[in-house]
């Protein structure tokens, strides 16, 4: 018999995020995205009352028994193994993020008390190479998507961000909560896809962080988008890529950006915005360059800030 269907648990508002119920609700929406055709199963053609794999069939393929799973997707998986953890992976072809973020919700890691509350801080040296960046848009993203610092250039693609109070410089608030932002990106949905992508994966990590907790609230409430987008529990981490904008000033935009994670800090990451040479766009971001001040979206000018 098909085991009934429960309903996405709704985001609490502070004191942290559920890890029980996220690693529940992460194994059940893995699972229904698979079809039994999918893993190599048969599939007889019968009414089936849940959408994906039943539960025996995930077991069956994970070679574990349909109790032990069932306790781990009721969210009890304090005692699970690594192997079997990766043999569950396997059955659910999960990506190496998703694997990652199993990992991080089955067996959670012991942290100091409340890490997560902390403020993050830009080193002194990482500012003053943003600086540097004439003619290349950059900044560090922190924990929860927190905009930490950024140069000249990224506030005339992006907007200055320091004429915003703190606690908005967050990538989540901009995208779902400001209207510019819909307009600036060309692809707004996958924009916004990304961003989620990465709080889950926060989320899994920090799932006791009670900052995470209350902008994920503040966003249930406020964006029927992110409401969407989060009960789809995907995760992903995109290190490199291209993005359109249409910008005020210049028009169109294709630019290239690539990822670094700091090493001596691995919740924050510089992203970095290119042209290729010679191209419109390329042309466009000199123009931008050369404009200083008055090439910005919302106000005036900015310069390289923090937190």
């Amino acid at each position: 018999m098909d085991e009934q269907p429960l309903p996405l648990p709704v985001p609490e508002t502070g004191g942290g995020l559920d890890r029980r119920a996220e690693l529940s609700e992460f194994l059940r929406s893995r699972r229904a995205r698979l079809k039994p055709e999918d893993v190599g199963l048969a599939d007889y053609g019968r009414h089936r009352r849940v959408p994906g794999l039943r539960r025996e069939e995930l077991a069956q393929l994970a070679g574990v028994s349909v109790a032990y799973y069932t306790r781990l997707e009721q969210g009890n998986g304090r005692n699970v193994s690594a192997e079997v953890l990766d043999a569950i992976a396997r059955a659910l072809r999960l990506t190496d993020a998703e694997h990652a973020h199993l990992t991080h919700l089955a067996k959670p890691k012991q942290h100091k008390k409340k890490p997560a509350a902390r403020t993050q801080q830009v080193r002194v040296a990482l500012r003053q190479l943003l600086d540097m960046f004439d003619s290349v848009p950059a900044y560090i993203v922190g924990r929860r998507s927190d905009i930490l610092a950024w140069n000249r250039m990224a506030a005339a693609v992006f907007g200055d961000w320091a004429e915003l109070p703190a606690q908005e410089r967050n990538w989540a608030r901009l995208v779902f909560l400001k209207p510019e932002y819909r307009d600036l990106f060309v692809d707004w949905d996958q924009k916004a896809s990304d961003i989620v992508a990465f709080l889950r994966m926060d989320a899994g990590c920090h799932p006791d962080d009670p900052r995470l907790s209350a902008l994920v609230g503040e966003l249930s409430v406020k964006s029927e988008e992110f409401r969407r987008l989060w009960a789809t529990h995907d995760v992903k981490e995109k290190s490199h890529g291209v993005k359109r904008f249409h910008h005020p000033l210049v028009g169109e935009l294709s630019l290239s950006f690539e990822t670094f994670r700091l090493v001596d800090d691995a919740e924050q990451s510089l992203i970095t915005y290119h042209a290729e040479p010679h191209s419109p766009s390329a042309e466009a971001l000199r123009l931008l360059a050369s404009w200083g001040r008055d090439a910005t979206r919302a106000g005036s000018g900015s310069s390289t800030s923090s937190n």
